[in-house]
């Protein structure tokens, strides 16, 4: 297939002085924008304990551990803002991202040892289940560092039990294990009661000297002798026991080394922990690279910095995505898939680190006079018409077809209405749209480039609408909302506008109500926002798109669940006709 892939169509365009020119305060914005998302991210990097105190105790911090267990330049981090309890130290005290350990992908996440020595708190559980569906789309090894003492017990009523809380991280390794997927741990400190089941539920345990893990730590065998009160005697024998269990807490080394053998290995120093998760990761089941390349990996031809350029912070200025793309796949180069139908997006395979995956995006601006074809208005880019997801569920379908992944690029203001949509069937197409993604069973990643608003931000890769979205990313341009502030703003309040009239009553407190629900859309709906809350996994600078993307492809590639040899593809003919 060197005929298809080795030399696609070029595109894209180089920017013209008069651009750069123009849009320089538009770089000085998006950059104001990442300046304060890195500080916030710097902020929950240092949260709890500083360095120096931890590496006085003779620990390595979860950030010395990840820097030393991953190869360089490869990690992606993900979820580094997600807090959707507000916690007060303003993570979920796991960190967790994509990266390379000896050459092989691995989704990777640690316990924030310098915070309550990495203790469960409120909001965790939704991270951890993140990373493990990570691993169990991407079909890569999970790599974990133990260090948890187990609950923050004055707030365990937030995380303990539910349908999705704390304790689903055992089952869901359980899961991992039945399906072939490779769960390992570094295993540090002390991990008793959840923190030992954290330690014991994956499939190989590397051990540091020094750590534990038990169904309950000295802590609660202090203190399981319960009268039903305390006093003076009674607080006597638990500073006995307290004493005991902290020289020789239970579960130690010698207990899982020696007697039952669950540390597969234990090891005197910390890094020896981290060796021995690098050489168990050369082993790790991957394909050569050269099994699935279709060409030699290429830079694209153009700058990502031009990105900074071509996407506006505006929400209402056109922009070229063609152009945005070019800057993010090999060689600038693509072969589009009905480039003359459904102007509104974009769909085509483009390569990326030699792989090739399926590239879906919105256009905007004005679509082109007579379209959409069955109504007597202007389509304009960023919705979506009737051709327009007619050819994403064909595209879709056929990438699932050809087992080639898919990333999908979201500026949308949604899907076109109206009782002429209606007939034009768009309801039936936008879930279409769900059902074609679903039956693909290929990974998918999402950029929300700007806006993602309403069913559309559902039907576009969204992670609320499939299984396949490995993770969701925003730029400093995001907006995720159901609709825009000022229209929300409409129907909530238009009649009462109506009947403030009509009675002769002043309209200025409903007028005030309308400015505050738009204000309210904003601020909900800011990128910071939308980390914090998990609409997206991590803001990324533009310029750093492109390697989460290597990352994506890299990963999606490594080890996937099904083939379809190149010379038995269908999606490229049909695009050469």
């Amino acid at each position: 297939m060197k005929s298809y892939f080795e030399k696609m169509t070029d595109f894209g365009k180089e920017l013209k002085d008069g651009q750069i020119k123009r849009t320089q305060e538009n770089v000085e914005l998006v950059k104001k924008t990442e300046s304060e998302i890195a500080e916030a991210v710097e902020k929950a990097k240092n949260a709890g304990f500083p360095t120096e105190k931890i590496n006085q105790r003779g620990q390595m911090t979860v950030w010395q551990r990840l820097e030393y267990l991953v190869d360089p330049g490869t990690w992606c981090p993900l979820h580094t803002l997600y807090n959707p309890m507000d916690n007060e130290v303003g993570t979920t005290n796991v960190f967790d991202g994509l990266a390379k350990i000896s050459g092989k992908w691995a989704v990777i996440i640690g316990f924030d040892n310098k915070y309550i020595a990495g203790a469960w708190i409120p909001g965790q559980a939704e991270n951890v289940l993140r990373a493990t569906d990570l691993a169990k789309r991407l079909n890569v090894p999970l790599v974990w560092l133990v260090n948890c003492s187990g609950v923050k017990l004055d707030e365990q009523e937030k995380f303990y039990a539910n349908r999705r809380g704390s304790g689903t991280t055992f089952f869901r390794h359980a899961e991992l294990a039945q399906c072939g997927i490779p769960v390992l741990a570094g295993i540090y400190g002390t991990n008793p009661a959840g923190g030992g089941y954290q330690g014991i539920s994956p499939a190989i345990l590397f051990a540091h000297k020094d750590c534990n893990i038990a169904v309950g730590g000295g802590g609660i065998l202090s203190g399981m002798s319960p009268r039903g009160f305390f006093d003076e005697e009674g607080a006597e024998q638990l500073i006995d026991a307290a004493k005991k269990f902290k020289v020789e807490p239970p579960g130690s080394a010698k207990i899982h080394y020696d007697e039952t053998g669950f540390f597969r290995y234990v090891y005197e120093e910390e890094k020896g922990v981290l060796d021995g998760l690098k050489d168990y990761m050369k082993d790790m089941p991957a394909y050569n690279p050269k099994f699935f390349r279709v060409a030699e990996p290429k830079e694209p031809k153009f700058s990502s910095d031009d990105i900074y350029r071509l996407i506006p912070m505006n929400q209402k200025q056109v922009y070229s995505f063609d152009d945005v793309l070019a800057r993010l796949v090999d060689g600038s180069e693509q072969m589009e898939f009905r480039p003359d139908y459904g102007p509104e997006v974009y769909t085509g395979l483009c390569k990326v680190d030699g792989y090739l995956v399926g590239c879906i995006g919105n256009r905007q601006g004005f679509l082109g006079k007579g379209y959409p074809e069955y109504a007597d208005y202007p389509g304009i880019g960023g919705k979506l018409y009737r051709q327009g997801l007619i050819k994403l569920n064909e595209f879709v379908t056929l990438c699932g077809r050809d087992r080639v992944p898919i990333v999908w690029f979201q500026d949308t203001s949604g899907i076109d209405v109206g009782d002429i949509a209606e007939k034009a069937e768009l309801l039936g197409l936008g879930q279409s749209l769900i059902y074609s993604i679903q039956q693909t069973d290929v990974p998918m990643m999402l950029f929300v480039l700007r806006k993602g608003t309403a069913a559309a931000h559902y039907i576009m890769g969204g992670p609320t609408a499939n299984r396949h979205t490995a993770f969701t990313l925003g730029t400093a341009a995001t907006e995720i909302y159901v609709m825009h502030g000022e229209t929300a703003s409409v129907a909530t309040y238009s009649r009462r506008l109506v009947k403030e009239k009509e009675a002769g009553r002043p309209l200025g407190p409903v007028i005030e109500s309308m400015n505050k629900l738009a204000q309210e859309y904003h601020d909900n709906s800011r990128p910071a926002y939308c980390a914090k809350y998990g609409l997206v996994d991590e803001v990324v600078p533009m310029n750093e798109m492109r390697k989460y993307m290597v990352a994506f492809a890299g990963s999606a590639y490594q080890n996937p669940k099904s083939i379809c040899p190149q010379h038995q593809m269908l999606l490229p003919r049909s695009i050469k006709g």
